[in-house]
């Protein structure tokens, strides 16, 4: 849709159901406040508020982004979608303290238009259209604010909590297990608060009044498990070793066939096959999946190299490489095998992203 500050923004095409959802529940609300409009004139306006109200998101969202990029982290992108917006920002900041700036920003922005559009509400005739829009974005963004600085990721507040846990264990993972959790409860509390209200009242609800605090509940749960999830991930990135985990590699040229290839393999116990030069520098790694992919009957008659990928700078890596940097180095170019080479350039061997893998399974 645009790309202010430079971050590309994007609307899902759930963005359309929540539209049509926030029409068809504010209609009646404009149309008790004016009247004198037809009921098709009272849906476009209705409508009005559900695109501004996505406008005030996406200011929300952009404070954090643009706060993300004064400290230097990237920001891929903004999207719109159903339960409102996410900033996908590439690196988390360094220091909790930056973390929650970035987090509090958007709060900030939220409770800031809140405050304008409450003020302008005092100089607007409060049953003119342009009162009633003025009157229940205000009001709308007053609520957003107060929501995200609730104690419970994926909100704000969550975040912000995190950040202060951080600050006081010195460790990350504490604060995001215990702001997980913390949005677990508040998942909890948003489902079961409104429901054993309609059930003491007893009084009849109407659909719309139960399903936003079922989905804000779904929201949430979902989005703290995924933090409790990442968590776990991030805490078993220190034992992600390169040369732990390499696989002792044979060099061959790629005229060799294949069943040649892994002939000379087995006979080494060797994990991995690289594809030299006839002057034995390296050139490509052999596929292990398109090996396994080749029928017995054909592996005489398929050369090594057919099956290799040429060597590209960004698929060789230190042999010292280990945790965060190691595992950055991966995403950059993601590939099956990376060639390990010491300091001096000599082959360690071949980094499978398979057996990184396996250092996550489970988690």
């Amino acid at each position: 849709m645009g790309r202010p500050f430079g971050i590309p923004v994007y609307v899902s095409p759930t963005w359309f159901i929540v539209a049509a959802f926030i029409t068809y529940s504010f209609q009646p609300d404009m149309a008790s406040r004016l009247p004198e409009l037809s009921v098709p004139v009272t849906y476009l306006i209705a409508f009005v508020f559900a695109v501004l109200l996505y406008v005030s998101v996406l200011l929300h969202e952009l404070s954090h982004c643009v706060v993300a990029k004064m400290y230097g982290l990237p920001v891929r992108r903004i999207t719109l979608y159903l339960l409102g917006g996410v900033s996908e920002i590439e690196r988390e900041p360094e220091t909790p303290g930056r973390e929650f700036m970035v987090a509090f920003a958007g709060p900030v922005l939220s409770l800031g238009l809140a405050g304008i559009g409450l003020i302008a509400s005092q100089f607007i005739d409060p049953y003119s259209v342009i009162g009633v829009l003025v009157w229940q974005l205000w009001v709308s963004n007053l609520i957003v604010g107060i929501f995200n600085l609730l104690p419970g990721l994926p909100l704000d507040g969550g975040r912000m909590l995190r950040a202060g846990i951080w600050k006081a264990t010195r460790s990350a993972t504490s604060g995001t297990i215990a702001a997980a959790w913390g949005g677990r409860a508040l998942a909890v509390v948003l489902l079961v608060v409104p429901i054993g209200l309609a059930l003491v009242s007893g009084q009849p609800q109407e659909l719309t009044t139960l399903l936003w605090p079922v989905l804000l509940a779904a929201f949430i749960w979902f989005g703290a498990t995924q933090s409790l999830r990442s968590a776990r991930v991030r805490a078993r990135i220190p034992k992600v070793n390169a040369r732990a985990l390499a696989r002792r590699a044979i060099a061959v040229t790629g005229d060799v066939p294949l069943a040649e290839a892994l002939r000379r393999a087995a006979e080494a116990k060797a994990g991995a096959m690289v594809v030299v030069d006839h002057e034995g520098h390296p050139t490509g790694i052999v596929n292990e999946v398109a090996v396994e992919a080749t029928p017995e009957s054909r592996r005489p008659w398929v050369t090594a190299g057919s099956l290799s990928r040429s060597l590209e700078p960004s698929l060789v890596l230190a042999a010292d490489l280990e945790g965060e940097p190691l595992i950055d180095a991966m995403r950059e170019t993601p590939a099956g095998e990376y060639l390990l080479v010491e300091r001096g350039g000599e082959i360690f061997g071949v980094l499978a992203t398979s057996d990184v893998n396996r250092v996550f399974s489970g988690v």
